[in-house]
C-alpha cells in the first residue's frame, strides 16, 4: 500500500491535517461510524469536552484494532462537534493524537446544532491497509 500526502501549501501542517490524502494498492478499507463519549454499556457521556474527546478517541482506536487496523492508516477523519467554541482549547489533545500515531489525514471539521443525546464530539474515519 501506498499513501501520499498533497499539501500545495505550508500551514495546513499547524492544524495536523493533509490537503488531500491519495491511496493506491490498498488491500482493505474501513469505513468507521462516528466514535463519540459512549460507554462499553450504551450511556452517552454528559462530561466536558475534554473529557468527551478523550474518550472519542479512545472508542475510535478501539475500533480500528479490533478490525486489525491502525490509527496511523486513517486517511480521512470527519470531526463534527455541537460547539467550536469548546473544542479549540482541547485540540491540543487532538493534535498530540494525530502526532503519536503519525496520521496524515484529510480532514473536515463540522459544527453542528447537535449530536445523540448529551454528546459534544463526534470522530468519523476511514483507515485502509
Amino acid at each position: 500500500m501506498e499513501i501520499r500526502s498533497i499539501n500545495p501549501w505550508k500551514w495546513q501542517d499547524a492544524r495536523s491535517y493533509s490537503q488531500a490524502v491519495e491511496v493506491k494498492h490498498v488491500e482493505g478499507t474501513l469505513y468507521c461510524s462516528g466514535q463519540a463519549a459512549i460507554d462499553a454499556d450504551g450511556t452517552s457521556s454528559n462530561a466536558d469536552m475534554n473529557s468527551q474527546l478523550i474518550q472519542a478517541i479512545q472508542n475510535l482506536e478501539q475500533l480500528i484494532g479490533e478490525a486489525g487496523y491502525e490509527c496511523k492508516n486513517i486517511v480521512r477523519l470527519n470531526i463534527y462537534t455541537t460547539s467550536t467554541e469548546e473544542l479549540w482549547p482541547n485540540f491540543p489533545i487532538f493534535q498530540d493524537w494525530i502526532a503519536k500515531h503519525g496520521i496524515k489525514q484529510a480532514v473536515t471539521l463540522l459544527e453542528v446544532k447537535s449530536l445523540f443525546e448529551t454528546l459534544k464530539v463526534e470522530l468519523e474515519a476511514t483507515v485502509v491497509k
